[in-house]
């Protein structure tokens, strides 16, 4: 066993430096190190390892942990439209159309087409909020969109598991019986966990904390995040499930940083491990006989899941919004794997199609990574901004003299523009996202829709006028662009940006650019100011202990 380990460990990290030569993520190296081992070593059948499973598991349980940390009560409850009506709708919809096509087109029974429609319609938890985590998206709008449905499918795996359970049981009886301890454990699970999270766990860490042992605090965090897992799973529930909840209940305290930070490599540790199972499960035997089958199926699960998922999306926000979100989940996820295995064993799918459908999944899983990593520039060149749908527009007078045209309403523009406010200068906002214009419009902004990068837009705003031009964008190319037609315009004499690294600096170097603030410059100087600061204090504290 040790051996099979050294060279698990040897064949992951050569195949993840050949990957990361070609950028592509190392989820995908996990997979590839758990295909070789398999064959290698004849570990196809260790993949239903029961302790094997529970382990790899347990990555998903730390991933759904420390996005916990990043939502508390209040910022679930700000997401509901996400969770309970976009998630359900999703879940609702997709096992509807997969029903209807296994029950009139394949003629499989109706419980063996639900199991399947079911379990086709959830995505990955684990591949696609590890990466939207390393990406950063998970704080964007679609990222936001993706967190909250693939919450709802967490928690629809329980109502699934307890389906299947209802057709192996078949006495009504019973089946009622099991929805009330469901109900009435799920009352429980959720009561234990919100008292010990609001009365119990601030209380807890500090005490931890004053012991000044970094090993005890890393206990404690393993204990509240393995405990929470094991409670939720002890009432019938998922791990991951109680996870998410504890996570939530730890964002209230003012040490969910520090968890975060102690946590993470654990949490890396582990989802390598379930992604190597995910590859072990790879048949090319399976593939080679059902090839045409796999190579059809795919793409229809796919465009199917992608329609659905864009379509609901739609209904309340852009059609980039529901781009990015419906092509972030149209891969079929690591519960699916579960619920298949859980119907095979008590002959409730097919083991061939059953075989087929894991398939099928696993290949979904590995090419996710690859389109995630590529979403956004794929948005940019396949979907156009959404046109403007508001009845008016911000003016601007011709004969308008010192003012400042800030580009960008997002976030850094947002706040300039309430500075700008504040101080009672005079300036007029540009934005493209339809999303900021709207924000911007309703906050009654001087604001206007259009694209910065077009020469009308900025002689629309008499820019040749303006004492300033302050581009607040964060997209480095869209900089290079809009700098490039203000430089036609005003030579950029009065063009203030921001770019995050001094490399970016030199790439707008041949732009005549005066004003350009660098981000990590600015935070260097302000840390090595404040550690100034704090030696001055250290110093005063010496003089006085020495003077005494």
């Amino acid at each position: 066993m040790l051996g099979i380990i050294v060279w698990t460990l040897l064949i992951a990290i050569v195949v993840n430096l050949l990957l990361k030569r070609f950028h592509l993520p190392t989820i995908i190296g996990y997979i590839f190190t758990g295909t070789i081992i398999a064959y290698t070593f004849g570990l196809h059948s260790a993949v239903h390892n029961h302790e094997l499973k529970e382990i790899a598991e347990f990555g998903v349980v730390f991933l759904m942990f420390t996005i916990g940390l990043e939502f508390s009560i209040e910022h679930l409850k700000k997401m509901r439209m996400e969770v309970f009506f976009t998630g359900s709708l999703q879940i609702l919809v997709t096992t509807v159309f997969v029903v209807t096509i296994c029950t009139l087109v394949i003629g499989f029974d109706f419980k063996t087409s639900l199991i399947i429609g079911a379990a086709l319609s959830l995505s990955s938890t684990a591949i696609v909020l590890k990466t939207y985590n390393e990406t950063n998206d998970i704080k964007k709008r679609h990222g936001q969109r993706v967190l909250g449905i693939l919450i709802m499918q967490d928690i629809a795996v329980i109502p699934i598991l307890l389906m299947i359970s209802f057709f192996t049981m078949g006495d009504e009886k019973s089946v009622f019986s099991l929805i009330l301890e469901t109900t009435i454990a799920a009352i429980i699970l959720i009561a234990l966990l919100y008292v010990s999270g609001k009365y119990l766990l601030e209380p807890f860490f500090e005490h931890v904390t004053r012991s000044k042992s970094d090993e005890l605090f890393v206990a404690s965090v393993l204990l509240i995040a393995v405990g929470a897992s094991y409670l939720a799973h002890y009432f019938g529930f998922t791990y991951s499930l109680g996870a998410f909840v504890a996570g939530m209940m730890i964002s209230e305290t003012k040490f969910k940083h520090q968890v975060e930070a102690d946590l993470t490599p654990f949490r890396n540790l582990l989802l390598g491990v379930f992604f190597i199972t995910v590859g072990m499960q790879i048949d090319f035997i399976v593939i080679a006989e059902n090839i045409f089958m796999i190579l059809l199926l795919l793409p229809i699960l796919l465009i199917l899941k992608y329609i659905i998922i864009y379509s609901l999306v739609r209904i309340d926000d852009t059609k980039r919004v529901a781009f990015k979100t419906a092509l972030s989940l149209v891969q079929i996820g690591e519960f699916s794997l579960a619920i298949l295995e859980l119907a095979r064993s008590n002959d409730l799918v097919d083991p061939t199609h059953s075989q087929i459908l894991i398939v099928t999944i696993v290949i979904s899983m590995i090419l996710t990574p690859i389109v995630l990593k590529n979403i956004s520039p794929l948005a940019a060149k396949l979907v156009p901004e959404d046109k403007m749908n508001v009845t008016s527009n911000h003016n601007i007078e011709k004969d308008t003299k010192g003012h400042i045209v800030v580009l960008g309403f997002g976030h850094l523009g947002q706040e300039i523009a309430h500075n700008l406010r504040l101080d009672g200068h005079e300036y007029v906002i540009i934005e493209h996202n339809l999303k900021y214009f709207e924000m911007g419009f309703k906050a009654d902004e001087p604001i206007i829709f259009g694209n910065a990068a077009h020469k009308h837009i900025l002689e629309s705003v008499n820019i040749k006028d303006a004492c300033a031009v302050i581009v607040a964008i964060d997209n480095q190319e869209k900089v290079h662009l809009i700098c490039e037609v203000i430089d036609d315009l005003t030579h950029n004499t009065k063009t203030i940006v921001k770019v995050t690294r001094f490399s970016e600096k030199e790439e707008l170097k041949s732009l005549h650019l005066e004003h350009i603030i660098v981000e990590d410059d600015i935070v260097a100087r302000a840390l090595v100011d404040e550690t100034k600061e704090c030696m001055l204090d250290f110093e005063r504290e010496k003089e006085k202990i020495n003077q005494s």
